[in-house]
C-alpha cells in the first residue's frame, strides 16, 4: 500500500526538514492509515486520546526506538458534505539532538506533514547543518530490522 506524503511549502529549510521527517515516519504513517478515518473521527470526537495514543506506539514500535514517535494528545477532524474526511493528528518526535512538534494529516487517500516547532539541542548557526542533524536523528532513530510478519 503506497503512501503519497505532501509538504506544505513555507521556505526551502521548513519543506527540506518536512520531507526528511515524512520519509522517516512513511512506514508508521502507512500501518496508521490502515485504520478507517471514521474511527479517528471518533476518537478525537469521544475525547478518547488514550486509544489514539496506543495506535501510533503500537505502529510505531515496527520501525522507530520506543518513545521516539508520540501523539501529542491533540488533533482536530474537517468533514464536510460532498468532501473527504481528514484528521489532523498532533505528534511529536524526539531524541536528544532534536525534539519536532508536527501535524500529521490523515485522509482516506493522502497523508501530511507539518512542522510546527523544531528545537536543537546544539543549534547551529547554519540552517543546513541543522538540516543534515534532524536527518541523521531520524535515520539514528529507526530499526535496523525488518518487522516480523
Amino acid at each position: 500500500m503506497g503512501s503519497h506524503v505532501m509538504l506544505n511549502v513555507r521556505n526551502g529549510h521548513a519543506a527540506d526538514r518536512e520531507k526528511a521527517l515524512a520519509n522517516g515516519i512513511k512506514e508508521v504513517v502507512a500501518e496508521l492509515r490502515l485504520v478507517e478515518v471514521a474511527d479517528y473521527v471518533a476518537f478525537l470526537r469521544m475525547d478518547a486520546l488514550g486509544n489514539i495514543a496506543d495506535l501510533v506506539e503500537s505502529s510505531a514500535q515496527l520501525y522507530l526506538r520506543a518513545g521516539t514517535l508520540r501523539f501529542a494528545d491533540g488533533g482536530d477532524v474537517h468533514l464536510g458534505w460532498g468532501t473527504t474526511p481528514t484528521i489532523d493528528l498532533d505528534m511529536e518526535f524526539r531524541v536528544p539532538e532534536v525534539t519536532v512538534h508536527f501535524r500529521l494529516g490523515l485522509s482516506a487517500t493522502t497523508a501530511a506533514v507539518h512542522i510546527n516547532y523544531i528545537a536543537f539541542a546544539e543549534p547551529d548557526t547554519d540552517p543546513d547543518v541543522n538540516t543534515a542533524r534532524l536527518l541523521a536523528a531520524i535515520e539514528g532513530a529507526r530499526l535496523r530490522h525488518a518487522p516480523r510478519a
